[in-house]
């Protein structure tokens, strides 16, 4: 991290009143915040059905974007590949069913398979991200399990089928696989610079509070790792954006 961005202080005319006008000119502008949107977006998908809605007409979304407004969003579809077989002693292979072989083999078929690709944003992304099973060296493993993220340029159900279909012949094998979110296509502002988001966010669960717009201060690039940071500079800038995007869509 540059120590300046830590060290230095914001001068007064970087500490603009201009954000703070959208108060005092009483804008019909509001703040929501909600809760575990890493996993389930539980607090989203509460506030979407909340009878407190005020019927919003677009919404902001201030996930991490370097202060450029995101064209797109991926999906994202969470798979859990299980395998089950019988335990045996390792010295003796042919009394047992190994469920890692069989997990194995099932994720050769699944990364094997061709995955969409959309012209506009880029292609369709996986990550095997745990595989656990197994009791010891010398026992032939009764169970294994993997699960695997994928991000989405187009329709969930499409990857979802094609990862059943490859697996629909292998006995012992388990597939539970969920769409989280779908990818959706995104506003922008002719001013300001563009950019494909390949994580995805809570805007498919808020789908009651608006036209969705992504844009925020900061980089995906540091979430979720110790040095994660946002400039002081891009955050004043986002707050002077913030302000412009409010006062146009009020008018709109």
């Amino acid at each position: 991290m540059d120590v300046e961005h830590v060290t230095r202080k914001a001068s007064p005319e970087q500490c603009s009143t201009q954000p703070r006008g959208l108060l005092a000119e009483k804008a019909p502008v509001g703040l929501l915040f909600v809760v575990d949107e890493e996993r389930d977006s539980i607090g989203a998908r509460a506030a979407n059905t909340s009878p407190m809605n005020p019927k919003a007409k677009y919404l902001i979304n201030g996930e991490p974007t370097e202060n450029m407004v995101a064209i797109a969003s991926k999906g994202s579809l969470r798979v859990i590949v299980t395998a089950r077989g019988r335990m045996a002693h390792s010295a003796y292979p042919d009394l047992g069913d190994s469920a890692i072989d069989k997990l194995l083999d099932a994720l050769a078929r699944i990364r094997a398979l061709k995955l969409p690709v959309n012209p506009e944003i880029g292609p369709t992304t996986m990550n095997i991200g745990i595989i656990e099973g197994g009791r010891a060296p010398n026992v032939i493993p009764d169970f294994a399990k993997a699960q695997i993220l994928y991000r989405l340029v187009g329709p969930g159900d499409v990857v979802k089928k094609a990862i059943i279909d490859s697996l629909r012949d292998m006995p012992g094998v388990e597939v539970d696989a969920e769409v989280n979110n779908d990818f959706i296509k995104l506003r922008t502002f002719d001013d300001l610079p563009t950019f494909v988001a390949a994580y995805t966010t809570d805007i498919p669960a808020l789908s009651n509070w608006g036209e969705p717009i992504l844009f925020g201060p900061g980089s995906i690039h540091v979430a979720h790792t110790t040095g994660e940071f946002i400039e002081k500079k891009q955050l004043l800038e986002a707050a002077q954006i913030y302000y412009k995007m409010a006062k146009k869509l009020i008018t709109e």
